[in-house]
């Protein structure tokens, strides 16, 4: 229920189109939506797959290799969100990484990586070195192709992809202007309250959300 309730929550809020996909951990394996609109997908549609999968089955998405890689590099990874804020795209094709633009950005990380690869995340190798990309952050900028975000559960991944399309935003807003970029005093001081602060944001998008179309 909360993969499905993550997935129509990153519909509402905009965040992508008729593609992306929400998953979360599940022990030794991963919840993950299907390869369907978003907006109106239901619990009962979600796929259970092995984190050891060599295969994908029938009605995944094909970039669930990426969601594979993440979770089995980064044990604390809960869930992941996977979408395609406008902002980030413009981002995507301008730098190689974004520092914090502001207090909540600092949440997904001392600066936000952006993959230097637009071609799809497909096969195996390739989500192997997407995860290998991402490092310390928790949310990465995919070239051409949207973004991605971890989080611990459903609702604190859509957060934290919440966070970095507005981050993308206030990027290109400032781009060219002169900037105070955070210190590092600054920048600690928002990641320490991350585990109070995150979760809460993460509860306030999914009930501000709540009662889209579901089948």
């Amino acid at each position: 229920m909360q993969v499905a309730d993550a997935a129509r929550a990153l519909a509402a809020l905009g965040l992508v189109d008729a593609f992306g996909h929400v998953s979360a951990r599940d022990v030794d394996h991963m919840v993950i939506t299907p390869a369907a609109d978003l907006e109106t997908v239901a619990a009962s549609d979600c796929l259970r797959i092995p984190l050891t999968a060599t295969a994908l089955p029938s009605g995944c998405p094909a970039e669930a290799w990426a969601h594979l890689a993440l979770y089995q590099r980064y044990p604390a990874t809960g869930a992941i969100a996977r979408a395609q804020p406008a902002a980030s795209l413009a981002v995507g094709m301008r730098t190689d990484r974004v520092a914090p633009t502001h207090g909540q950005a600092c949440w997904l990380g001392d600066s936000i990586p952006v993959y230097p690869s637009a071609l799809l995340v497909r096969e195996a190798d390739r989500g192997r070195r997407l995860a290998e990309a991402m490092r310390s952050a928790d949310a990465m900028i995919l070239r051409g192709n949207g973004a991605i975000a971890m989080g611990s559960d459903p609702a604190t991944a859509v957060a934290a992809m919440s966070v970095l399309a507005a981050a993308c935003t206030v990027w290109l807003q400032m781009k060219g202007e002169p900037a105070a970029p955070l210190s590092a005093e600054e920048i600690r001081s928002w990641q320490a309250v991350k585990p109070e602060l995150l979760p809460r944001l993460g509860a306030h998008l999914l009930r501000k959300t709540a009662g889209g179309p579901a089948r």
